[in-house]
């Protein structure tokens, strides 16, 4: 997920413990990872997946009024 201006913060640990099923304080601590790294990672998948989880993010945020992006990335070994 990657940080913005204008997405309440509260509305990015939502969207993660909807969506990446992360209790509060595990939601928490992503979403201040994002808010001062730029971006954080929300979980590990298999691509489709992956894409899904994306697609309800933006979903979400898009029906929410936010500008929040959420994007895949393949894992680098």
């Amino acid at each position: 997920m990657l940080n913005d201006d204008f997405t309440p913060m509260e509305f990015v640990v939502m969207v993660i413990q909807e969506f990446f099923a992360k209790d509060l304080e595990t939601a928490t601590q992503i979403m201040l990872k994002i808010h001062l790294d730029g971006k954080g990672v929300c979980g590990v998948y298999s691509r489709d997946v992956a894409a899904t989880k994306v697609d309800q993010v933006l979903d979400a945020a898009r029906r929410s009024g936010h500008p929040l992006q959420c994007v895949s990335e393949p894992v680098g070994f």
